[in-house]
């Protein structure tokens, strides 16, 4: 009997069927949820999908940046961008957010890549802050101060007026519903298209780099061309969220939309207490993250004294996060992606 190499276990299959089962039970939300769970259930979507492309830079290839915030400014302000200056309809001009993002990346990588350890974290961080410098005056789109979207094209955007009639709202929540429905899309593809990366001979050798870079080039790994692939990877999925972000609020500024507290500190908060380097541990970390949100949003600094000392403790207790601490000591895995050898001599001997 041939031997074969297998990552699936019983608890990731019924993962499977169970996320088949919540995808359609959140598709059809807003025939039967408020506007406010809707605009909640968008920022966890958004939210998470910073997370696991932050994941999949820091987590799986070693690249801890601190200047994601330029790709979320950058992907909102090409959104704005094509709709004022060329008229174009927001939900098209999404795709030049990841593009705009991807544009950028190019020679921040370049520049970064010449850096090491904190060293790189700075810079991609001195690089997000020279990109809202520059933004910053751009004066068709609001200059320092910001800019809205224009009436004409945030009252009819794509599939907007379709969904006005379907649930019978007004154009704010049509906007919403629309919004939300496009950052379930796009965290659903995130996911999957990081698994499958992940799975794929790519996978192994971006784990490779990770562990060892000098040890990953001796069996034959392109370490450079890893780096490169999951550095514009992220850069451009970033883009698209930011685009997305921005699309629903329908106004932005450079202070907001460049915020590094807002779209890194916080993602950098939510893959750490979750699990670095899983997929499961920032889908728990948002989780996490939105009720303590919740809960502190109106003690003002204390908000982020309480993060800051439950990110330290979970650090200090569970240093793979919470999701890692779960999986230790349950062996349970949603996402695996450890190969494990079946059949041959081992079936015969069950039988």
């Amino acid at each position: 009997m041939a031997y074969r190499v297998e990552t699936r276990t019983t608890a990731s299959s019924l993962a499977a069927v169970a996320g088949i089962v919540l995808i359609g039970v959140l598709i059809a939300f807003p025939a039967f949820a408020g506007r406010g769970l809707i605009q909640d259930l968008f920022f966890i979507l958004t939210m998470l999908v910073l997370a696991q492309f932050w994941n999949l830079l820091a987590g799986y290839g070693g690249l801890v940046s601190v200047g994601q915030q330029a790709f979320v400014g950058l992907g909102g302000y090409a959104m704005f961008g094509a709709a004022i200056l060329w008229g174009w309809d927001p939900v098209a001009a999404l795709v030049l957010s990841g593009v705009a993002a991807l544009l950028v990346a190019v020679p921040t990588a370049f520049f970064a890549f010449r850096l090491a350890g904190a060293y790189f974290a700075i810079g991609t961080w001195v690089v997000a802050e020279v990109v809202r410098l520059l933004v910053a005056q751009w004066k068709a789109v609001g200059g320092g101060t910001g800019t809205s979207l224009p009436r004409e094209a945030s009252g009819d955007m794509w599939g907007q007026a379709a969904i006005e009639a379907l649930f019978g709202v007004r154009s704010a929540a049509a906007r919403d519903i629309l919004a939300y429905w496009l950052a379930l899309a796009l965290c659903v593809a995130t996911i999957g298209g990081i698994y499958w990366l992940l799975r794929t001979k790519r996978g192994l050798a971006l784990a490779a780099v990770r562990d060892n870079a000098q040890a990953a080039r001796a069996v034959g790994v392109d370490a450079g061309a890893m780096k490169w692939v999951v550095f514009l990877t992220a850069a451009f999925g970033t883009g698209l969220a930011g685009g997305l972000i921005y699309l629903q609020k329908g106004r932005i500024s450079p202070d907001a939309a460049f915020s590094v507290t807002d779209w890194t500190a916080y993602v950098i908060f939510i893959v750490v207490i979750g699990g670095i380097g899983t997929i499961e541990g920032p889908i728990i970390g948002v989780l996490v993250f939105f009720l303590l949100q919740s809960f502190f949003a109106d003690y003002g600094s204390i908000y982020l004294m309480a993060l800051g000392a439950i990110g330290i403790v979970i650090m200090l207790f569970a240093p793979r996060g919470l999701w890692g601490l779960f999986s230790d000591k349950t062996g349970i895995q949603l996402f695996p992606i450890r190969r494990r050898l079946t059949g041959g001599r081992l079936a015969k001997s069950k039988e």
